[in-house]
């Protein structure tokens, strides 16, 4: 079967993936950083070989040129022979894009339109579809929207208790973002413990985080809002604060909407609070005695512990928590310190079993029937490699 180019354009980054969607195994990988300022940077993968060089990225238009160069260099044509689709990563759909969608100009309209509900991450993405568009375009190319995993979330818990007019006039609701990766994941899950009615709660925890309530592979709840802002403590995101802090400090400091804007996405999280950006520097930091650290290690525990708790109540129990991402997947000691807090839900830690290191889903737990601990890392390109053949072939 032909391969999938999978791309997340940024403002500023361009990653790719060339994925087999059978598989998930990538043919080649990549990621060029600095695009549109100095200093550009591409570093490719494919095999065991590793190209790593300084170049020269304008806009999203170069770094698609150079990221066909790195994988046609490595032998790879990109074209309909290799290659089925390409799958674009596109955080915000609204209202309208709620499953995987075949791009055309239509579509780049809508998602321009929808980009007010997600200033920092749906221009990028629309440049990366059009870049890619350009310099492919006998190939299909797919939109595969972070929120549309949670498209179909209950009423009671889509909608925010505000003036319902206000509400429908600006499309405001929960729209819940890391879909692909709590789909993904919670598949995963009910394929490893081999049910489909499973009560889960899936911990989706990078320098983004994200937590979601899933019922027989249907979302009931997720902790991302309107915006990605909302929900857990994250690397350098505030997560859930008291809507008047805002209107706090623009009467008492006279911060402007963009100053807020920085603080709550760039400053704060457990950056804000100890420095550190490396969620591994930050317990580092901690096990050597600061105390900035410990505080922000222990903030970031107690909100997990506090959605998990909730989602169990949504639920009305819990079958399976599963750790995902960067962090959940390779943090021990913050699985240690969530799992100490939840033996009320009939949770447990193995310590040897939360030691050790695998790329392969498992337990973590002490038992071995329901309920079940595990960490199973998340696979967010191959997703979208899935999702845009199928949607290439209908």
């Amino acid at each position: 079967m032909s391969n999938v180019l999978v791309i997340n354009a940024g403002s500023s980054s361009l990653k790719y993936q060339l994925v087999d969607p059978e598989s998930g195994d990538a043919a080649a990988k990549g990621l060029i950083e600095r695009v549109g300022t100095s200093g550009g940077h591409l570093k490719h993968e494919s095999g065991k070989q590793v190209d790593e060089r300084d170049i020269d990225v304008p806009d999203h238009t170069a770094a698609v040129a150079a990221m066909r160069e790195a994988i046609e260099r490595g032998g790879i044509t990109l074209g309909p022979d290799t290659v089925a689709a390409v799958g674009h990563r596109i955080v915000h759909g609204g209202r309208n894009f709620t499953e995987p969608t075949l791009i055309d100009e239509r579509v780049e309209s809508e998602i321009e339109r929808v980009s007010v509900l997600a200033p920092l991450h749906n221009p990028a993405g629309l440049a990366g579809i059009r870049s890619a568009r350009e310099a492919f375009p006998d190939l299909p190319h797919v939109a595969v929207f972070d929120t549309a995993f949670f498209a179909d979330l209950p009423a009671p818990a889509a909608t925010y208790a505000i003036d319902r007019t206000v509400t429908r006039e600006h499309a405001i609701r929960r729209y819940g973002f890391h879909g692909t990766s709590h789909e993904y994941v919670s598949a995963q899950v009910a394929r490893f413990l081999g049910r489909d009615d499973l009560r889960q709660v899936v911990l989706h925890l990078g320098n983004g985080a994200s937590a979601s309530a899933v019922l027989a592979g249907r979302p009931v709840e997720t902790s991302m809002g309107l915006t990605p802002l909302e929900g857990l403590v994250m690397g350098t995101r505030s997560g859930d604060i008291d809507p008047g802090i805002p209107l706090h400090l623009s009467r008492v400091a006279g911060l402007d909407v963009d100053g807020i804007d920085d603080l709550l996405n760039r400053r704060s999280g457990i950056y804000g609070l100890s420095g550190h950006r490396d969620f591994r520097d930050l317990v580092s930091a901690k096990d050597g005695g600061d105390d900035d650290a410990r505080l922000a290690f222990e903030v970031y525990v107690h909100r997990l512990v506090k959605y998990v708790g909730a989602y169990a109540a949504v639920l009305g129990g819990i079958d399976a928590l599963t750790f995902a991402a960067g962090v959940g997947e390779n943090s021990a000691p913050l699985r240690a310190a969530v799992l100490e807090r939840l033996g009320f839900l009939g949770l447990t830690l193995d310590p040897h079993r939360n030691e050790e290191r695998s790329g392969q889903a498992r337990r973590v737990d002490s038992g071995e029937g329901l309920p079940a601990v595990l960490v199973v890392p998340t696979n967010e390109e191959w997703a979208i490699a899935r999702h845009a053949v199928e949607t290439a072939r209908t």
